[in-house]
């Protein structure tokens, strides 16, 4: 049961989709869910809303702002802390919704929002369990690491964005980086692997056409600044999930095993996935259900039983 839905975001309109489940009486709890970088709502998230509802978890799923169908201006513009605010105020919406459980709120992120969860576990009580998948620890080493720090790549995208913010300080909008690139080693992008490039470009071409491959430069910068660890310990209370991709090199999975063990929560779980790649966990179909029905069973065992 998809309904599409909206709310207000510091004054931008947010646009989303309300999933509830076909069967049971509500209010149901529900899970808030947005994606990582330059991800739509159509990208990866209804496989994991319609494995929540099979268990009887309502979810909404959204763009940010400034990105798929949601108002804001620049247009690609990543900032994590007004994603974050999205997020909040996505929060605030449902909670005011009949269908939906206030006192069963939670949150799901994956990749850049998995990181997002987690600090929402840590800064908004209402959230009242969090799943974080594969998610982005801290933007400057993963950046260093993906790059491969002394192969000339990251050298490159640092002097883009030295550019970037004297152009910007002349008054100038903020440029364009890709997302991704079919030849990182010749291109600059902010995430240097053809395997993402494959996967979102067709992704673009079939079932997300508001996927638009970049963002501005200006993103990539404040991921440069983005970190979970500040966070973490601040987990007390908050079931919190944090599944994992064994050897990761999207987002590198020694920073994601470091902030796992600084959750404070004693209710902290962390699944494990092998022979599947961070990309692989979206376009290989058997690891995305199963990682799905993975944060599923968290959900069901911690924020439904809640009650």
């Amino acid at each position: 049961m998809d309904k599409s839905v909206e709310f207000l975001s510091k004054g931008q309109r947010i646009r989303g989709v309300l999933c509830l489940p076909d069967s049971g009486a509500g209010p149901f709890p529900l899970m808030v869910m947005a994606g990582g970088w330059c991800y739509v709502k159509e990208i990866v998230i209804p496989t994991y809303a319609a494995t929540l509802a099979e268990v009887g978890c309502a979810s909404l799923r959204f763009d940010y702002r400034c990105l798929g169908e949601s108002e804001g201006e620049p247009r690609q513009h990543l900032d994590p802390w007004a994603q974050i605010e999205d997020y909040r105020n996505a929060i605030s919406y449902v909670a005011s919704e009949p269908a939906v459980d206030r006192e069963r709120i939670g949150v799901w992120g994956i990749s850049y929002s998995g990181g997002h969860a987690l600090i929402l576990a840590a800064i908004d009580p209402r959230v009242k369990c969090a799943v974080s998948n594969i998610p982005v620890i801290d933007g400057y080493q993963t950046m260093r690491l993906v790059h491969g720090y002394g192969k000339g790549r990251f050298a490159r995208v640092c002097r883009l964005i030295e550019e970037d913010r004297e152009r910007r300080s002349r008054g100038q909008p903020s440029a364009y980086i890709p997302h991704n690139s079919a030849d990182p080693d010749r291109d600059i992008c902010t995430w240097p692997f053809t395997t993402s490039y494959e996967f979102f470009s067709s992704a673009r071409r079939t079932f997300a056409p508001n996927y638009e491959p970049r963002s501005t430069i200006e993103s990539t910068e404040m991921l440069m600044a983005y970190s979970v660890m500040g966070f973490v310990g601040r987990i007390l209370n908050c079931p919190t999930q944090m599944l994992v991709v064994e050897g990761d090199e999207h987002t590198p999975w020694d920073l994601q095993l470091q902030a796992f063990q600084a959750i404070a929560s004693v209710r902290k779980e962390l699944a494990v996935m092998k022979n599947v790649t961070h990309i692989g966990l979206y376009a290989k179909q058997d690891f995305q259900k199963l990682a799905a029905a993975r944060n599923a069973d968290f959900v069901r065992r911690h924020l439904m039983a809640s009650a």
